[in-house]
């Protein structure tokens, strides 16, 4: 009885210790989103360079950059095989912080195609950046990494809507507006809307899709995101069977076609 008493409490102890190392790590991602200085990502940046540098050679990868949506997609580099997948997202940047970074997280790997998903940490109730700033940022996060490869393929996926911050999902839809207009106007940007997929039918985003933060996307979510966003891959940079560095599993799992309900075409 003693015995099981103390391995109880050793396993209590050991739960209230992850769960607060869990917390201060929420927290101190937390800080760093609310501030406007790059910098406070340089060790998370620092850390991304370390695990991909030299991953794939040029003109292979495809670079998929932003904020936790991105980095909190375990599934991602099977979701999207054999397209070889360079996984850069750091805690909750900003679109000004992808621009700082551009040049260490893009250019330096001359990837195949990059996919964008940022704009939605500048949008929050207590202080929204206009649509007007923010799509400036993203042109001059595309002339960035365009100075290297100047017709470079370029996704942006659209700010998703989520329960947490529904109230300013109104300046979301005005941003991804401009995005998607000013993308239409060169041939190697798109913009891909996954927001309806996210709603259910009251016309609000269905909290089945998130994490019980109200926020980011659960494993439900991310299905809806694999098929939206690997169909427009598809489409745009053509069949990725026999892609170079694509493992047997990779391959099997391009194999699963995407269903139609959830395909999503460029306007």
């Amino acid at each position: 009885m003693r015995k099981s008493l103390k391995i109880t409490a050793a396993f209590v102890g050991l739960l209230v210790l992850c769960l607060c190392w869990l917390a201060w790590q929420l927290y101190a991602e937390v800080q760093k989103a609310q501030s406007e200085d790059p910098v406070v990502w340089e060790e998370a940046v620092s850390a991304l360079e370390s695990k991909t540098r030299g991953l794939y050679d040029p003109g292979e990868g495809v670079v998929f950059i932003g904020s936790s949506s991105i980095r909190l997609w375990g599934t991602l580099a099977d979701d999207m095989a054999p397209l070889p997948v360079i996984q850069h997202g750091f805690g909750g940047s900003k679109l000004n912080d992808i621009v700082v970074y551009a040049e260490r997280l893009v250019n330096v790997y001359q990837p195949r195609a990059v996919v964008v998903f940022a704009g939605t940490n500048d949008i929050v109730p207590a202080a929204s950046k206009t649509p007007e700033v923010l799509l400036a940022s993203y042109q001059e996060f595309v002339r960035k990494i365009r100075s290297d490869q100047p017709a470079l393929p370029i996704f942006y996926i659209g700010i998703t809507p989520s329960p947490l911050r529904w109230a300013v999902w109104p300046i979301a839809q005005s941003t991804n507006q401009l995005i998607e207009a000013w993308s239409e106007t060169d041939p190697n940007l798109y913009f891909i809307d996954t927001s309806g997929a996210l709603m259910g039918s009251d016309g609000e985003p269905n909290p089945e899709n998130y994490s019980i933060d109200g926020l980011h996307l659960n494993k439900r979510g991310y299905e809806i995101w694999r098929e939206i966003i690997r169909t427009h891959l598809t489409d745009e940079l053509g069949d990725f069977s026999g892609v170079i560095g694509s493992s047997p599993s990779a391959q099997e799992g391009a194999n699963s076609a995407p269903t139609e309900a959830m395909r999503s075409s460029r306007k």
